[in-house]
């Protein structure tokens, strides 16, 4: 019987397939950054299940929200609890800039259409202000910031912040929306900018996370050389990939060792035919997920082209493709049932 961690992922993937998306289960390759890859039209999903969202380190958040940005995709974190308390419904937390709800907000947001309306930080919990809303109904009525500030219990400059977009505490909310009778959030949308305002200064800021770092690997744009991992065969995969004209970018605990992309997405996985014969499925419907292209890569002699749909090449194989165009042409006839 399946563990309580394995049922976990299964329902959430029952979840995202009954709601339109495709969804590669990567959460059998260990180590892992993410669990579910999942795409629906334009949006991609990169998933990490977690029991307690503390488990999460800033490497680890660094590492996926870099692999956010290489597809691009949303990543997102479906939690339980924090320390002993559990997530509630509705809101979205945040743990060094990765954005977490409980299974219950994400069933919500793609059964029911219902988004959540409030985001939690170590001062209480707040929600988004429209502004342009508030500033429109405050005026529209004759309102000056003082009799609103009044009203809410915050100073004018509260209010000011406001309506430059400043999110605010439910109460303060409440007491706003009570005065006027008109709602004035916003939803914090699931998938895409999950980014919360920061609160007045009167109200305990959420924490901030600087940008995370690079999971390793060459950002063009700083024109430094690719780290080498140390592993013989692996850089001598990933030099032959640059020699192609590939920008590649290497990853650590991820399906793939490298991501590459020409605008075509390449994911490339290094290592020996038994490795490759573990991780074939789960890479070939991760490449599928993102409308791209994955191989691996194997010093052994082959004699098939494929696995599971994913081919598989040896160096010497990898070695006579003169460019990139020649290189995806190679796997395009090699993919597939």
């Amino acid at each position: 019987m399946a563990n309580t961690r394995e049922r976990w992922i299964e329902q959430i993937r029952e979840l995202l397939g009954r709601s339109g998306f495709y969804v590669a289960d990567t959460h059998g390759v260990r180590p892992s950054s993410f669990d579910l890859a999942a795409r629906r039209d334009a949006t991609l999903l990169l998933i990490k299940v977690l029991k307690n969202i503390d488990a999460l380190g800033s490497e680890e958040a660094s590492r996926l929200l870099e692999l956010g940005r290489l597809f691009p995709a949303t990543v997102l974190i479906i939690g339980q609890a924090s320390g002993a308390a559990e997530l509630a419904p509705g809101v979205v937390y945040t743990r060094y800039g990765v954005p977490i709800v409980n299974e219950e907000s994400l069933r919500e947001y793609l059964e029911e259409g219902i988004p959540p309306f409030l985001y939690a930080s170590p001062g209480g919990t707040f929600a988004r202000i429209s502004g342009v809303r508030l500033r429109e109904l405050r005026q529209g009525r004759g309102l000056s910031l003082g009799t609103l500030a009044s009203v809410a219990g915050v100073s004018r400059r509260a209010i000011q912040l406001y309506e430059e977009g400043a999110g605010a505490e439910v109460d303060v909310i409440e007491r706003i929306e009570n005065f006027l009778g008109e709602p004035i959030v916003s939803p914090i949308p699931v998938f895409g900018d999950t980014n919360v305002p920061t609160p007045p200064p009167h109200s305990p800021a959420p924490s901030t996370t600087p940008p995370p770092s690079k999971v390793s690997g060459g950002d063009p744009s700083a024109e430094r050389p690719r780290p080498r991992t140390g592993d013989a065969l692996r850089d001598g995969v990933l030099d032959q990939l640059d020699g192609l004209g590939f920008e590649v970018t290497v990853t650590v605990r991820a399906p793939f060792d490298a991501f590459s992309r020409s605008p075509q997405i390449l994911l490339t996985g290094v290592g020996t035919l038994r490795t490759a014969l573990h991780r074939a499925e789960i890479l070939y419907e991760l490449s599928r997920v993102a409308e791209g292209h994955a191989m691996f890569v194997v010093s052994e002699s082959v004699h098939r082209p494929s696995i599971d749909g994913l081919p598989i090449l040896n160096v010497r194989e990898l070695r006579r493709h003169r460019d990139r165009d020649d290189l995806f042409d190679d796997l395009s006839e090699r993919e597939g049932p």
